[in-house]
């Protein structure tokens, strides 16, 4: 067996041994669960909402600009390239819900959301990432079809390995969990050059001409102001700060939900709601936690009704977490700094396994936790 890859996942069948039974009535509960959450109305568009939070965000983007100019140059300016990575975290937040059809009943309407909100205030491309993101939602944590688990500097899974890594890679894949935060440092640059590359490339995006005008407006822009108020070495260290923390931000968000979580191949057959509820993990810790996140604590909630307004997570989390129990269905949910820790031991497992392949850290974790 993989020391990475559950090659069964039992599910619950109340006696029925029918296979073709079994998948309707997994068909059924999610029905069932459906019903449930559109009678409570938890569905439906929260458009207040959303537009006091359009309207907040860009009150901090103004006051950010604000310091910005105010301060001059002053190495006083890191502390607002740090402020500026966290706001311009809530704002891919946003971009991240109208991506998902959260915001408006049209999806016109919710693309043009994602591409000002992504593109113009982030300088992100939402085509590069909604093609992504949206096959990790299809099918996440399986193999061959979410490419967040895909192999880079990080291994998430010996399966993905081309080769053996030997060396100053093999020492770094064996320590990889220590290193994981480290390099998230590097990821809001990644995510920038990776959405240049798709949009000024070959890659499948919808409205390129917009993204392209976008993406070059905000970038150009942003770059041109910073090196022109600001010193060439003060610029340089603005913009690794922002950068920086941006990117850890982003990966300090999304790492929790499905890191150390199973992984499964893409040849299991597994129905929808057992699919994501098994292979994703809640966070919990109150508002602060809500916030910080910006609802994707409620990971679970989110991959079963991806286009739920993201205030109606939080309600809806007590119905679903009842209805996984009377079914028999693992729900797992742990603290933010846990969920950290959980991600580190298991990246170091990984990365040991790839050495020794006998080792199974993770089903053995997993059947424990049945």
């Amino acid at each position: 067996m993989s020391s990475t890859v559950i090659e069964s996942i039992e599910q619950p069948d109340n006696g029925r041994a029918v296979p073709g039974a079994a998948r309707e009535r997994q068909v059924s509960e999610f029905t069932e669960l459906t019903k449930m959450v559109q009678s409570a109305g938890l569905l439906r568009r929260r458009y207040a909402y959303y537009w006091t939070r359009f309207a907040v965000i860009l009150l901090l983007l103004g006051g950010t600009a604000f310091a910005f100019f105010a301060i001059g140059p002053s190495w006083w300016q890191l502390v607002v390239a740090a402020v500026l990575a966290l706001v311009l975290g809530q704002v891919m937040f946003l971009g991240h819900d109208a991506a998902h059809r959260q915001i408006f009943v049209s999806g016109r309407w919710n693309d043009w959301a994602s591409l000002v909100v992504a593109n113009l205030l982030a300088g992100m491309s939402y085509g590069w990432w909604n093609h992504k993101h949206s096959r990790h939602h299809a099918k996440p944590n399986t193999l061959g079809a979410d490419g967040d688990i895909d192999a880079g500097a990080i291994v998430f899974t010996t399966e993905n390995l081309e080769r053996e890594r030997t060396g100053i890679a093999g020492w770094f894949t064996q320590r990889q969990g220590w290193f994981f935060f480290p390099l998230l440092l590097l990821e809001g640059l990644n995510l920038h050059i990776s959405g240049v590359k798709t949009i000024f490339g070959r890659g499948a995006v919808k409205r390129r001409p917009v993204e392209m005008a976008f993406v070059t407006l905000r970038l150009g822009g942003y770059l041109a102001i910073v090196f022109w108020f600001l010193p060439v070495g003060m610029a340089f260290a603005f913009l690794g700060v922002q950068l920086g923390l941006f990117g850890l931000y982003m990966g300090a968000s999304f790492a929790p939900n499905h890191k150390g979580m199973p992984i499964v191949p893409a040849s299991m057959k597994i129905s929808f709601l057992h699919r994501q509820v098994l292979l994703s993990r809640n966070i919990r810790g109150g508002r602060f936690v809500d916030l910080f996140m910006g609802g994707l604590n409620y990971q679970i909630e989110h991959h079963l009704f991806p286009s739920m307004a993201s205030p109606s997570l939080k309600k809806v989390q007590p119905m679903v977490r009842q209805f996984c129990a009377d079914r028999g269905i693992s729900y797992t949910e742990t603290t933010l700094l846990h969920s950290y820790r959980i991600v580190v031991e298991y990246l170091n497992e990984v990365g040991l396994a790839a050495r020794d392949p006998f080792q199974c850290p993770l089903v053995t974790e997993f059947r424990a936790a049945r």
